[in-house]
């Protein structure tokens, strides 16, 4: 029983066969990198070939071990280039244990919103009308495919190879994570309401998908990871101290006054996806710095 509660037995990755959506840039690219350089074979995928292959190339040049990054280009809104992405892995490796439904982006952005002292908040007539103005159906409807409507087409589409990688190692289960965002757990708009709205949809998602697997006894946990402030091209590439709280838009700074750091969403997600995360299901966790602790939430 004590070996089975060494490091290297809680939280071994080898042999694992990881997907990572959006695994190119930003907090895709910790949890990726992360799986591998702990014996995960991680493909990555995005709509830019060119940023997929080089991540790839510089992690075969910096890590040497049992780990690998391979570039796998994959539009995740696109139903048929999610299925040429299935049947790469489906010809390949014949298998996966780790999905981590991670590509997303923000707006549309309405950023008058959060500034009282705009002409935009002359009466509520004036603010109503700049809203509904700023922000079109369509802009809606391009970021729910991406941050919600891809975690439930990308998942169902690899569902049978997760499957299969709970049948190779005795008490391993294959798992699904959706990184969705304390933006979908708090109850402010931070100037985007759409992306909120989107993210608080695809936590759900995340807990339909687990129940209904489970009752089916279909042998794929599901669970999400909500970062909070972090460093992206969807934030910036650097974020100071005092651009921690320009990020978050709280009414209550984070308490922690800066972003996370990859060790720490890679460490979690880590954590979810091997043999020690096994017996849960259906959970989010917020990796946020305490944000959600100060500032109001579903929670």
């Amino acid at each position: 029983m004590s070996s089975s509660l060494r490091l290297d037995k809680l939280f071994s990755l080898n042999d694992r066969v990881a997907l990572v959506t959006g695994g190119g840039t930003g907090i895709g690219w910790m949890i990726a990198e992360g799986l591998a350089v702990n014996g995960a074979k991680v493909y990555i995928t995005g709509r830019r070939q060119e940023v997929l292959e080089t991540k790839a190339l510089t992690f075969a040049q910096e890590h040497k071990g049992n780990g690998s990054i391979i570039p796998l280009p994959m539009d995740v809104t696109d139903r048929k280039s999610i299925l040429a992405g299935q049947e790469v892995i489906a010809s390949k490796e014949g298998v996966l244990h780790i999905l981590v439904n991670n590509a997303g982006q923000t707006g549309p952005v309405s950023p008058f919103f959060e500034n009282t002292q705009e002409p935009e908040h002359k009466d509520t007539e004036t603010l109503g009308r700049a809203l509904f103005n700023n922000e079109s159906f369509e802009e809606w409807a391009d970021m729910y495919k991406i941050n919600t409507f891809s975690v439930y087409f990308v998942t169902t589409a690899f569902l049978g190879l997760l499957a299969k990688g709970s049948e190779d190692v005795p008490g391993y289960t294959s798992s699904v994570i959706n990184v969705t965002s304390i933006s979908g757990i708090i109850k402010l708009a931070q100037n985007h309401f759409g992306y909120n709205s989107a993210k608080a949809a695809a936590s759900h998602l995340t807990k339909m998908l687990a129940t209904e697997l489970a009752l089916k006894k279909i042998p794929v946990r599901v669970c999400s990871v909500a970062p909070g402030v972090y460093e992206s091209e969807m934030t910036y590439d650097k974020i100071t101290p005092d651009k921690v709280n320009v990020v978050g838009k709280g009414v209550v700074p984070v308490p922690e006054n800066r972003p996370g750091t990859a060790q720490e969403i890679a460490g979690t997600v880590i954590y979810l996806v091997s043999p020690c995360g096994c017996y849960t299901n259906g959970q989010e966790i917020a990796v946020d710095g305490g944000y959600t602790a100060v500032n109001p939430s579903v929670r």
